[in-house]
């Protein structure tokens, strides 16, 4: 089942993390075919007002993954609704502070940022692009933050579909504002806008429903979720402002080569096609830092070394097909920004192909420190971040450009990489005590982590000779702990008729196949049942109580008997699976 939820899950975070990098590109190419050149010097001057957008939103993104993670995992409805409330309020706050200080200083911005007052058309132009975007940094900010709740929430598919009406609109405008309104570059503004409000309605939508499990309120504001918040999102600030100066470093060691104002057009090229190919490694770290939250609350060590192992699969094949396929069309892609044949596209294309192969250990690198996140792992994590993204990649870059010219450059991503990687399975080792490549090891939990072997047990059920089998493994495991025949028979029945029920009704409801996953785990003075399924959503809870005043006493029977013999009962639908804990 996780195996099949991080697939599911990859492909809407890989989207999500596309549309802010694809709509920037599209624009970026939009404005430099069909507009004049001081507008594309207009849009890279404005750029750092939508990175830091662009970097709020990542920094409480990864926040919320993490504490809605956590409140999910122990079942607590009422934080995850406190971590969704705050997170609005930031937002909200923080696009409207923005917009009005962008709109009242547009001016003063747009010089600080570089646009001369006396240079002409770039300082307009650069106002007008500034003007044109804020009135969308709502928006912007917003749908950002939405991601991780729609996932939770299990609407990937209406997240599919608000990310690419962002794609489509956001391309359709620009057409229009260089064909027919021609706008110049308040219109290129307008168009982003208004293409991230028109994925906002349709995403947001879904949190209008009355039996969305994400509740709003003002009252709900903590300052302490706030301030957790940003501070889970530490890492991703880390990681930006690292490939900030990265940029920066290379730029100015590029300038210096032999025809180097070729080559730091090269690298603005692979740095652009970068910022793509990232798109995929950021979408493995998402679900990773997600899932990991959720079954690190729940102290589910099975889990946790079912998803290193998982994840570490999708990030060797992920990364070997991005390479393959950036390599193979690596002219091409060159040629989106230089036309013809020259110098700096030839840079272009071997950069891009020594850039490629970079991202294997790349996105292992990401998967793991997202990973360690989520599992409070949080020294690693920065100790990858660092150098991963800055330390590694420019002290390669500056070594190697003495002897290589640009190609040192390029040829430092992955080196860079390679010894970041290297350097996280070496601390994992040594604080291990042991050297292996086993997801056991690099799950990296604390030996008094979950339960042990003697008090849990754990079935995956497919038919209902399954549940059976599982409902008389779970009694012998009963009857093995000490418990009395009664109680035995009375947590196997508990377990035969919920799985059972699920396989009658939610196994039928489509064509595809379901799996149920059972664990039953005796710890702390306590006896509990927790049902895992990919089925239809259905609370079981909610239903006993439309019903209980039935007065026919053979209706619902399974439920009945199962809800009158526990002492309590806690379901949340998270992530599109059903999730039940019997408290027995």
């Amino acid at each position: 089942m996780i195996r099949k939820l991080f697939r599911h899950m990859l492909v809407t975070q890989v989207l999500s993390a596309m549309t802010v990098m694809i709509c920037m590109l599209i624009d970026s190419i939009m404005i430099g075919r069909f507009l004049a050149q001081d507008a594309m010097t207009a849009y890279g001057l404005a750029s750092p007002v939508l990175m830091v957008f662009a970097a709020v939103g990542s920094m409480m993104t990864a926040g919320i993954q993490v504490i809605c993670g956590r409140t999910v995992g122990s079942g607590d409805r009422e934080g995850t609704n406190v971590c969704f409330s705050t997170s609005l309020i930031i937002a909200g706050t923080v696009s409207l502070v923005g917009l009005a200080v962008v709109f009242s200083l547009t001016g003063p911005i747009a010089q600080l940022l570089g646009a001369d007052p006396g240079a002409g058309e770039v300082f307009k132009l650069t106002q007008e692009y500034l003007r044109g975007f804020i009135i969308g940094a709502p928006a912007f900010l917003l749908a950002q933050i939405m991601v991780p709740y729609m996932q939770l929430s299990g609407n990937q598919t209406r997240l599919i579909a608000a990310v690419g009406l962002m794609t489509f609109s956001d391309v359709l405008f620009d057409v229009l504002n260089v064909t027919v309104v021609k706008l110049d570059m308040l219109g290129m503004g307008l168009a982003s806008s208004l293409s991230y409000y028109l994925a906002l309605i349709v995403g947001g939508t879904v949190f209008l429903k009355k039996d969305c499990m994400f509740s709003f309120s003002f009252k709900r504001f903590k300052r302490k979720i706030a301030a957790q918040m940003f501070s889970y999102g530490v890492p991703t600030v880390i990681n930006q402002a690292g490939l900030v100066l990265m940029v920066f470093i290379f730029n100015q060691i590029l300038i210096s080569v032999p025809n180097g104002k070729d080559a730091v057009a090269a690298y603005s090229v692979v740095s652009t096609v970068g910022n793509i190919c990232y798109c995929f490694s950021a979408g493995i770290g998402a679900v990773a830092l997600m899932l990991s939250s959720i079954f690190f609350t729940d102290e589910d060590r099975t889990s946790l070394f079912v998803l290193v192992k998982t994840m570490t699969r999708c990030s060797v094949i992920t990364a070997v097909c991005v390479t393959a396929a950036t390599a193979a069309l690596s002219s091409p892609l060159a040629g989106l920004f230089i036309a013809g044949v020259s110098v700096r596209k030839d840079m272009a294309v071997l950069g891009l192909i020594l850039f490629s192969l970079s991202l294997l250990p790349s996105t292992l690198n990401t998967a793991l420190k997202n990973y360690f996140q989520g599992t409070n792992r949080i020294k690693i994590t920065y100790m990858i971040s660092l150098f991963q993204c800055f330390i590694f990649p420019t002290a390669f870059g500056f070594i190697l450009s003495r002897f290589f010219a640009q190609n040192g450059v390029w040829l430092a991503f992955i080196c860079g990489e390679t010894c970041t990687l290297a350097l996280a399975a070496a601390t994992v080792w040594i604080r291990r005590k042991k050297i292996s490549l086993s997801s056991e090891t690099f799950a990296w939990l604390p030996d008094c982590f979950g339960a042990s072997e003697d008090e849990c047990r754990e079935f995956t059920v497919r038919s209902s000779e399954d549940a059976i089998g599982a409902s008389l493994k779970a009694g012998e495991f009963c009857r093995a702990r000490g418990l009395s025949e009664r109680e035995a028979n009375l947590i196997s029945l508990c377990i035969e008729e919920t799985v059972v029920n699920i396989i009658e009704h939610g196994f039928t409801k489509d064509s595809k196949k379901h799996t149920v996953d059972v664990r039953l785990l005796f710890g702390d003075g306590k006896r509990l049942i927790r049902v895992r399924d990919d089925c239809v959503g259905f609370d079981p809870v909610d239903y006993m109580k439309l019903h209980e005043k039935d007065e026919d006493p053979f209706s619902h029977i399974g439920i009945r008997m199962v809800m009158k013999t526990v002492k309590d009962a806690n379901y949340v639908n998270s992530l599109g699976l059903n999730n039940l804990t019997l408290v027995m």
